[in-house]
């Protein structure tokens, strides 16, 4: 939980504090957000764990930017960086490497407002579905990470200059992070994410498949998990033919 010993009253950037009336909506807002995060907060435990490993990431031009500027980050104290892209781009992949190399604890979304924030003091600090958290937990985690000399990466699909918020000081905390892109896979990305996925059902595809396969799905991981999974249902080699009956809906294929 995020333990307060006094009320929190936001400023402007002038250093003036809001109207009454808008203290009182926020106040009123957050009391309910508080009630319902006392309700949750036993049901979503920090998450830790990363299934991904660095060894299977694969740099080519679509994430070249991005594995540039993670590969020897953080490189001074108090550093937060955004990765945003498409859903399937690999960005979590990334920074799940990240994660790996560096030791962070890794948080998602919403469980910024259920951490103790004393136990992210001085360290690195993965918030995936960033735009996805509460205001007023995402303005106190960026002001501990530059305050105590940590690190936070966010990832998210929109740039956090985009995000929603109500709080002025957390927009313009927002506006002033370094923000990069991660595009869509281009055809290294997604054969890797094809050979990642096959691996992990201990399929060897036969020869041509993953470059057959390349050309004629969506540019996405959940579509490369997605053809996999129907290959697999077969039960048979993958070949080329089987892999075109697939993605052509020939639902007899197993039966040849």
């Amino acid at each position: 939980m995020i333990h307060k010993t006094h009320k929190i009253v936001h400023q402007t950037h002038m250093g003036r504090p809001e109207t009454d009336r808008e203290l009182q909506c926020y106040e009123f807002d957050m009391s309910a957000t508080r009630a319902h995060l006392a309700q949750m907060q036993l049901r979503l435990p920090l998450k830790q764990e990363t299934s991904r490993r660095a060894s299977t990431l694969t740099v080519s031009g679509s994430n070249a930017v991005a594995a540039t500027a993670l590969e020897d980050w953080p490189s001074e104290p108090g550093s937060i960086m955004a990765l945003y892209g498409p859903q399937g781009c690999g960005k979590s992949h990334m920074a799940a490497a990240w994660v790996e190399r560096v030791g962070a604890i890794a948080l998602h979304g919403e469980e910024a407002s259920w951490c103790d924030l004393a136990q992210l003091e001085g360290r690195p600090v993965l918030l995936e579905e960033a735009d996805g958290a509460d205001d007023e937990a995402l303005f106190h985690l960026i002001n501990l990470t530059q305050a105590t000399g940590g690190a936070l990466l966010m990832v998210s699909r929109d740039p956090p200059a985009s995000w929603m918020t109500r709080l002025p000081d957390l927009r313009s905390r927002l506006n002033a992070i370094r923000t990069i892109a991660v595009e869509v896979p281009d055809d290294a990305v997604l054969a890797a994410m094809l050979k990642n996925a096959f691996a992990a059902r201990n399929i060897v595809p036969g020869e041509g498949v993953i470059d057959y396969l390349v050309r004629r799905i969506d540019r996405s991981a959940q579509s490369a998990e997605m053809i996999v999974d129907r290959l697999d249902i077969y039960n048979r080699p993958v070949t080329r033919v089987l892999a075109r009956q697939v993605l052509e809906g020939d639902f007899t294929a197993g039966l040849s």
